[in-house]
């Protein structure tokens, strides 16, 4: 790849953070950690659990799986430059980091916006809605937004391909992204910045429009509803995804759209933080503190994980219940005789 664009740069030198570093590094493997356990956790219990297999759910487990894999092109590398005296990656791994990244925070996008239709279906045209969205139309939509997100990364990989990079090879990030890299190229990047701003503007312009009128028709049904508590239950079903919606295009709008000056970057790598290590960690507990339906199922999967690890705690209860149904029957013969 180095030789295809002509570059002399065989390494990059990702510069990161320079303060507090052992402090970072604990707070940043804490919250991958928990990451990893949130999702995974999210994962199974979506497909352990019958009650849990509606399409709803079905695009949340599918979400978590990109939390995972978006978090883990970035964090694991941060976490081990934290530890180095010189954070250091090669060209190709620079590049590779990239492409990855923008697959799955692309798809990440574009899930979004699916998951605001699933939501319309499921509000607005309830006797359509197991048609509209079966299993099958379900893994398609999950299959076009892997497609955008890939055909997305590989259009910047390749105008990222044709610069030549001659030094410095010092990038004023944690991770591999586009700005800062093009700030240390010796060519015209000039297709590179109009090749993000149409392609990114024209992702977010469009899952945003989506979610709009999606949520714009939720409203309008919604507000028909007679009753106020169904109205609120109804209304209550869409917050959960409102605010992944919010933290995600909120931080994406900020990275993607203010300037590419050298001063931009110190404030870009503090966002880039909550955004790419943050905001994967955040989604499964706002599922599951907001949703009935994942309290209650994780509650029965945590009495069955007890139950299994210390039986003879279920079996002591049982007992007890046991006892206790026993004397309340001796108590009533008493009370007959």
């Amino acid at each position: 790849m180095a030789g295809a664009n002509h570059s002399s740069m065989t390494e990059f030198v990702l510069l990161g953070f320079t303060d507090q570093q052992k402090l970072l590094f604990m707070i940043c493997l804490l919250i991958y950690i928990t990451t990893l356990v949130g999702n995974l956790g999210m994962i199974v219990l979506i497909r352990t659990n019958s009650q849990l297999h509606v399409p709803m759910y079905f695009f949340l487990s599918q979400l978590s799986f990109l939390d995972i894999c978006y978090s883990s092109s970035i964090t694991p590398k941060l976490l081990s430059g934290l530890l180095a005296e010189r954070n250091i990656i090669s060209f190709n791994g620079c590049i590779t980091q990239f492409f990855f990244f923008a697959v799955f925070g692309t798809t990440e996008a574009i899930l979004l916006a699916v998951m605001a239709y699933d939501r319309y279906m499921a509000i607005c045209k309830p006797l359509n809605y197991l048609t509209a969205v079966s299993h099958g139309v379900c893994i398609q939509l999950v299959v076009g937004s892997y497609a955008v997100g890939s055909l997305n990364a590989f259009v910047h990989t390749s105008t990222l391909l044709r610069l030549s990079f001659c030094g410095p090879n010092l990038v004023n990030h944690f991770y591999c992204e586009i700005p800062p890299l093009l700030l240390l190229s010796c060519s015209d990047t000039w297709l590179n910045k109009t090749v993000m701003t149409m392609c990114i503007g024209f992702i977010i312009t469009a899952s945003l429009l989506a979610i709009v009128v999606s949520y714009a028709c939720i409203v309008l049904t919604i507000w028909s509803i007679p009753s106020a508590e169904g109205r609120h239950k109804a209304f209550f079903t869409c917050t959960s995804h409102l605010m992944t919606v919010a933290r995600f295009y909120g931080s994406a709008a900020f990275l993607y759209f203010h300037s590419f000056s050298r001063g931009a970057e110190d404030q870009g790598k503090t966002a880039s933080i909550f955004y790419t290590v943050v905001i994967p960690m955040l989604n499964p507990f706002i599922y599951s503190l907001r949703n009935t339906e994942v309290r209650s199922a994780l509650r029965r999967a945590t009495k069955k994980l007890i139950s299994c690890v210390y039986p003879h705690r279920s079996r002591s209860n049982q007992t007890r219940v046991g006892i206790a149904c026993l004397s309340g029957a001796s108590s009533r013969n008493k009370a007959d005789s």
